[in-house]
């Protein structure tokens, strides 16, 4: 487990907002949490990550996807300071993440797999971090945001996975950090504790926190992050929201039940219709770039035909599709970042 790096005011009433409002933050977007610019990084002859830029906003939670072996994770070290680079330049609110000590105190680190002393009880971890900072977070308010109340006097080896991963969350907190850096938070979680680990991401990126997600988890990305940028092989291969990326994929489908037998020529004809199948008598399936303008489009040519149309839906794409489009074997390809 890497030392918290500055305190929080805890619980989820008790978090305490930062210096500047969100709304002040918006109005930065010049002063970026983190900007990467052409960053490069070499282990032997192999270049693990090639050239890589972007920026995070402060305020934002992104997700920064990519197989293994992508360079995600040579990126993000570099990111918190544990790693030299090759080329290229990182800022990190501001300033190098290897050079000023201070930097420590306004990030937050929670790793996947933290190991701290296996006999030290919860409690008594969550005051130890709390005491390395100027204004530490209550530790019982923290114990409670966790919900690791009924585990305050368990010793840390006896914990679940689960109940690990919150404690780590709890310890990364323990700064009041202005940027986190948070490494497949919700492993080994079980489907409460981590929706409850959900909501408190959501809580402190309204507070102003830039949240900077690494997960395989791909739903968790899509539900949480504001923008995604997924690496391949040290290098971009895609970035924007994640409704830009689900677009751009063109995986998606528009659905809809009527008469059998509906001329496939005359549904093609639709603005913005690529493909229209009758994939058995009266289910059809149309897609096309913009699906919400093909139902609009679907519903007028259908009152004008005096059709009887129901069950129309849109099923769009996952995050998990695009991000296998683009990396997977097999995939089609890369398309621009956005």
């Amino acid at each position: 487990m890497a030392l918290p790096l500055e305190p929080i005011a805890a619980t989820k009433t008790a978090l305490a907002p930062h210096d500047r409002s969100r709304r002040a933050l918006a109005s930065e977007h010049q002063e970026m949490a983190i900007q990467v610019t052409g960053l490069v990084k070499h282990y032997g002859h192999t270049r693990a990550v090639d050239d890589l830029s972007f920026g995070v906003q402060r305020g934002e939670v992104f997700a920064l996807l990519g197989p293994n072996g992508a360079g995600k994770t040579t990126t993000i070290e570099i990111l918190e300071g544990f790693r030299a680079r090759d080329g290229g330049d990182v800022a990190v609110l501001g300033q190098d993440p290897q050079a000023p000590v201070d930097l420590k105190q306004r990030v937050g680190l929670m790793l996947q797999q933290g190991v701290i002393y296996p006999n030290i009880q919860v409690l008594e971890a969550l005051r130890l971090f709390c005491s390395y900072y100027a204004r530490p977070a209550d530790p019982a308010q923290l114990l409670h945001l966790i919900g690791l109340e009924a585990q305050a006097k368990a010793r840390f080896r006896t914990l679940s996975g689960g109940q690990k991963q919150r404690l780590s969350l709890g310890l990364a907190l323990a700064g009041n950090p202005e940027l986190i850096f948070l490494d497949e938070p919700t492993a080994a979680m079980d489907p409460q504790a981590r929706l409850v680990t959900w909501d408190l991401m959501k809580d402190l990126r309204q507070k102003g926190v830039t949240l900077l997600l690494s997960t395989h988890y791909l739903e968790e990305a899509q539900r949480l992050a504001d923008r995604v940028a997924i690496i391949d092989h040290g290098r971009l291969v895609a970035l924007g929201t994640p409704e830009e990326l689900l677009a751009q994929s063109g995986k998606g489908v528009v659905r809809f039940i009527a008469t059998s037998g509906l001329p496939a020529a005359a549904l093609r004809a639709l603005p913005g219709v690529r493909t229209a199948q009758e994939e058995r008598p009266g289910a059809y399936v149309l897609t096309g770039a913009d699906l919400d303008e093909i139902v609009i489009d679907v519903a007028i040519w259908s009152r004008a035909q005096r059709l009887r149309v129901t069950g129309l839906r849109v099923e769009r794409a996952t995050l998990e599709e695009v991000f296998l489009q683009l990396t997977g074997d097999g995939g089609e390809g890369r398309v621009d970042s956005v």
